[in-house]
């Protein structure tokens, strides 16, 4: 690349660590079991994104729950995958070293996820990486989440950076989407979603399996 990016806006889950089916196991527990919804496995992964409250609301319409209890099973929900995932959390391949190169080239890093603090604290602190960034967007930060461009743009102007100076890093469509309406270019980690499910989508720089793909050193060249 012709100019160091400035900075580096990371989605969390799928990301950065790849826990995505650690999530839908929780949601089809919570959705089918305790809650009767009676959807299949691709059913439940195809809500997963944006706040767990929309994703209430997609499934169930809006007012079916009330706030309180949203957010109960919004927490039993995140209990149950941390408790399931925590014998596996890692750093997804080779983003360790990405992290301690992209620091040593003083570009900003900040997370941009819609998931709930509880979650980001679960792996930013069990994986003791938080020094490495500027800024924290989470659910409770935006008004809407992705794939408004809203989750992005705030991350963006917490680093005090323009958007064309940033890369985002995603696992999923609705991401990279918001990235998109952003005005940000992505890299999408295949964690959870095939190539083809990105199509429609012109800003994205490149596929990569894992942080240690040929193509992440590019960027500090």
């Amino acid at each position: 690349m012709k100019n160091l990016p400035k900075a580096f806006l990371f989605d969390l889950n799928g990301t950065m660590v790849d826990d995505m089916e650690y999530h839908v196991k929780a949601w089809y527990g919570i959705l089918n079991d305790d809650l009767k919804a009676n959807m299949s496995w691709e059913d439940v992964r195809s809500h997963m994104y944006g706040k767990n409250t929309e994703l209430f609301e997609r499934v169930f319409g809006k007012n079916h729950f009330s706030d309180e209890e949203m957010e109960h099973w919004s927490i039993e929900k995140e209990k149950r995958y941390q408790k399931n995932f925590l014998p596996h959390l890692k750093l997804i391949d080779g983003l360790d070293d990405f992290l301690k190169l992209a620091e040593t080239k003083k570009i900003k890093m900040a997370i941009g996820s819609a998931a709930i603090p509880f979650n980001i604290d679960f792996v930013l602190d069990n994986l003791n990486i938080r020094h490495y960034f500027k800024a924290i967007v989470s659910a409770d930060d935006v008004v809407i989440s992705k794939p408004h461009a809203e989750t992005y743009l705030k991350a963006a102007k917490l680093l005090d950076e323009e958007p064309e100076n940033c890369i985002v890093f995603e696992d999923a469509p609705k991401g990279v989407e918001a990235a998109l309406n952003a005005g940000m270019q992505a890299i999408v980690l295949t964690t959870m979603h095939n190539r083809n499910e990105f199509d429609k989508y012109n800003n994205v720089l490149a596929f990569v399996k894992d942080y240690k793909d040929e193509y992440m050193q590019k960027l500090f060249l």
